[in-house]
């Protein structure tokens, strides 16, 4: 492993750098991988996005399955890994994150807003779906526990975490500049990610096809694996602050 660290710090100091996390990177923050088997998506029935547009019983089901979310969301802190990252962001060696996260722990650990790209949104928020106004969840679920089961803004217009839902059109501007990234950075490295997920996982191969050093962290197995410059499987909140000690030795 020592060697895979050596090589990733020296890469990271110097170039464009670019950091993909995934679900994996949270976990070690008490944040559940929701999508894995036996995770709560198979305790629940979808609810895609036209649904909760046209029905109320989905919205209230949609706002149940948050609700078992929460208390999880709200305890999370940053973990030894966001907080690796955040340090080399602090040092000039990190371009930007690019989440498929909700949980807004990149921006707590420290990196600025406007440098964390969230392509499925924050969870954190909550977003009118007529007239686009923010508020916070803790209002939101303030009032669900009043007895307020699906609320709506004081437009009329209905309520929704701003995360994307099945079925719901992914971000334009954050997937353009993630985009973007990928296609301009000299590392990109992945972290927490199985990369199953589409269309954020075809990010990888466009920074390799594009001339980037590729580089994942992962307890598991990714589809990357055989085509990747370098691949540690362990934990991000071990191997990170390894990789960011070395990066700060060098730079």
């Amino acid at each position: 492993m020592k060697a895979a660290i050596d090589q990733i710090a020296a890469k990271m100091g110097t170039g464009k750098n670019v950091v993909f996390t995934g679900a994996g990177i949270s976990t070690e923050s008490g944040i559940p991988d929701y999508r894995r088997q036996g995770g709560i998506w198979d305790e629940f029935k979808t609810v895609y996005f036209d649904d909760f547009m046209s029905e109320k019983n989905a919205r209230i089901e949609y706002w149940r399955q948050k609700a078992a979310m929460y208390d999880d969301l709200q305890k999370a802190k940053p973990n030894a890994a966001h907080l690796a990252l955040a340090e080399i962001y602090d040092h000039g060696r990190l371009a930007a994150v690019i989440t498929q996260n909700i949980d807004g722990l990149h921006q707590e650990s420290g990196i600025p807003a406007e440098d964390v790209i969230e392509l499925h949104g924050n969870t954190r928020r909550v977003r009118c779906m007529s007239c686009g106004a923010l508020s916070t969840d803790h209002e939101a679920f303030k009032r669900i526990t009043s007895g307020d089961s699906a609320p709506d803004c004081s437009c009329g217009g209905y309520l929704k975490p701003d995360t994307i839902s099945f079925g719901q059109a992914m971000p334009e501007d954050e997937v353009k500049r993630a985009t973007a990234l990928a296609q301009g950075c000299d590392l990109f490295l992945v972290v927490g990610s199985t990369l199953l997920v589409h269309p954020a996982a075809l990010l990888p191969d466009m920074a390799r096809r594009s001339g980037a050093f590729l580089a994942i962290v992962n307890l598991s197995e990714t589809p990357y694996d055989a085509v990747c410059d370098v691949r540690i499987q362990g934990k991000a909140g071990e191997v990170l602050p390894q990789i960011t000690a070395q990066v700060l030795q060098i730079s």
